[in-house]
């Protein structure tokens, strides 16, 4: 890769890294299915007036959005609402390569092989050491949902390779235009009229900052950078890249709320992006273009088999769409 477009792939996954540093804000603004709703409305609109629909079924772009827009954001705002920290839901998340990887040899026929196995228990180690670095009085419904999320983000990728969209960018607009609705009855059944009210009357600068940052920087700039590379260079080549995103967002996290990143941390941290780089290449050695590490929506957004914040990919034959992103 041209140095240029190196710097724009490390710039795209500290935008998604330093975005959970965001949602952990915009949740001090916002009920967090209210703050999904809003990200995914912001993300939608106007763009969806400025692209094409993307050339897939109907049927796709609802079942992503539902699996990815509102089940894996969704999942992991209320996650890190209940106390996740934000640096650790940015690795926990990456996870996703293995729920990817398991759904698309069931549903897909896909061969795991024994380096792919050895990946995922790898990955699922870290997951288990950085569950236990959380302690007894750690935020265990946080950390439960945040893993669920990532089993959501596993099920749209699968769902993505199906639908084949041609484009990453116009295919994570038309997707944002399916979660604000269902977000907000969700919101309003559960988090209640008064709640989103009263956020909604008491909006200031730091909470607009918030939405237009996860819609519009790490959803259409993450997704928009990461499908031009993709469209100039090999998935496995650019892929890789999106393995940075929980060390930005586990960084970003220390510098700018204060989060401590322990012993047990890093070693988590060691297994899980060791298990999912083993998952990936394996996955490429087999012919198959891999996700790296991407959420989208999200791109992001999005990495192992992503869509991020976004994200959020695909691999085999699917197109290739963004991983790793919030």
């Amino acid at each position: 890769m041209r140095p240029l477009h190196c710097a724009l792939a490390v710039l795209v996954t500290a935008v998604w890294g330093v975005n959970f540093v965001v949602i952990e804000v915009g949740l001090r603004h916002f009920p967090p299915l209210l703050f999904s709703a809003l990200r995914f409305l912001v993300a939608a609109l106007p763009a969806v007036f400025l692209v094409r629909r993307p050339g897939v079924a109907l049927r796709w772009i609802v079942a992503v959005g539902l699996a990815l827009g509102v089940a894996k954001f969704g999942l992991l705002f209320i996650g890190m609402r209940a106390g996740m920290p934000a640096g650790l839901s940015s690795l926990v998340l990456q996870v996703q390569a293995v729920f990817t990887a398991v759904f698309a040899a069931a549903f897909l026929r896909e061969r795991l092989g024994r380096v792919r196995l050895a990946g995922m228990a790898v990955a699922l180690a870290g997951i288990a050491v950085a569950g236990a670095g959380q302690g007894p009085t750690g935020p265990l419904g946080g950390f439960l949902l945040v893993v669920a999320a990532a089993a959501a983000w596993g099920v749209s990728n699968v769902l993505t390779r199906k639908a084949a969209p041609p484009d990453a960018l116009s295919w994570m607009v038309w997707v944002s235009l399916v979660p604000p609705l269902p977000l907000a009855v969700l919101s309003l059944l559960f988090e209640g009229p008064a709640a989103d009210l009263a956020a909604l009357r008491s909006l200031d600068l730091g909470g607009i900052g918030a939405v237009c940052f996860v819609a519009w920087v790490a959803t259409l700039f993450g997704f928009a950078a990461w499908g031009f590379l993709l469209r100039h260079y090999d998935a496995s080549s650019v892929a890789p890249f999106s393995l940075l995103v929980p060390v930005f967002g586990m960084t970003s996290a220390a510098l700018l709320l204060g989060e401590r990143i322990t012993a047990l941390d890093a070693l988590a941290a060691a297994l899980l992006i060791g298990g999912v780089t083993l998952v990936s290449l394996a996955g490429r050695r087999g012919g198959r273009v891999a996700a790296a590490g991407a959420p989208v929506a999200s791109a992001a957004e999005a990495a192992p088999e992503a869509t991020p914040d976004v994200s959020p990919a695909a691999s085999g034959a699917a197109p290739k769409s963004a991983a790793g992103a919030p």
